[in-house]
């Protein structure tokens, strides 16, 4: 019976931002829609009660976290405010498993929500995904360009001086975390400017350039010579010229055969 006079309850944007504490009847209202039973949403959100995982199963806050961006999607983005809490509540769940869930579909998440909500509600989440375990950094390595595609420019442009982070894995043997990250540089190209391309993404491109595992440097082969060709294409020709002598004196000339041979599979 409650429900009708409750429907039509409107969240606008600077309830978004705001952290002053709603009274219980507020609270219920902020979880209130009209797009499906509510009964059924509130049975979905009471999926993060840890005593259901003591009763029901012990993995059912990584089936919520799995099926969050759906329901996302089904609600829309004007009812974002029904989830925000348990997105929150997940994002610092214990388990790893469920922060992995959620690290590999934040982007999916972020096209459904646009670009104020995600600067207001994913990027706080992103950046602690970034300093996690290597089981979810990777959730959010593997889909980075899709991410920082939909941030604006000045945002995106934080997200540099963390790309480094990425060679620095728990486990050094990782090679696959290295490979992953050639793959979405060579996507992050189209994203930024030739003189951020010239002064980010080029001392790690050289890096990886030279890594102990032959697949990571066979990716990052490709990554220098599509930065080659994006600095070329620029404004200011200087950076590919200077990028060129760069990759002449550091492996043209290698003392090393396989500095040499780096040169030449670049060229080719």
């Amino acid at each position: 019976q409650n429900m009708d006079s409750t429907l039509h309850y409107i969240h606008n944007d600077s309830d978004l931002s705001t952290n002053s504490s709603f009274s219980p009847e507020e609270e219920r209202k902020s979880k209130v829609q009209d797009v499906v039973p509510q009964a059924l949403l509130d049975q979905y959100l009471s999926m993060t009660d840890p005593s259901r995982a003591q009763t029901v199963d012990t993995e059912i806050a990584k089936h919520c976290a799995y099926s969050l961006p759906g329901v996302a999607l089904t609600l829309g983005r004007q009812n974002w405010h029904c989830l925000k809490d348990t997105y929150e509540t997940l994002a610092s769940d214990m388990q790893w498993k469920v922060r992995r869930t959620l690290a590999f579909s934040i982007h999916e998440l972020a096209v459904i929500l646009g670009d104020q909500l995600t600067a207001v509600d994913l990027v706080p989440v992103f950046n602690g995904f970034l300093k996690d375990l290597d089981e979810v950094r990777i959730g959010v390595l593997k889909h980075l360009h899709d991410f920082l595609k939909l941030l604006h420019l000045d945002k995106r442009r934080e997200y540099l001086y963390q790309l480094q982070e990425f060679l620095v894995t728990d486990n050094s043997r990782n090679w696959r975390f290295r490979a992953e990250l050639a793959e979405q540089m060579i996507l992050l190209l189209d994203l930024y400017s030739a003189r951020d391309i010239y002064d980010y993404l080029r001392p790690i491109a050289f890096s990886l350039c030279a890594d102990k595992v032959s697949s990571v440097r066979c990716i990052s082969y490709k990554l220098v010579s599509e930065m080659v060709k994006k600095l070329y294409v620029s404004s200011t020709s200087a950076f590919v010229v200077d990028l060129t002598n760069e990759l002449v004196e550091k492996f043209c000339r290698c003392p090393k055969w396989s500095g040499r041979q780096t040169f030449i599979f670049i060229c080719q």
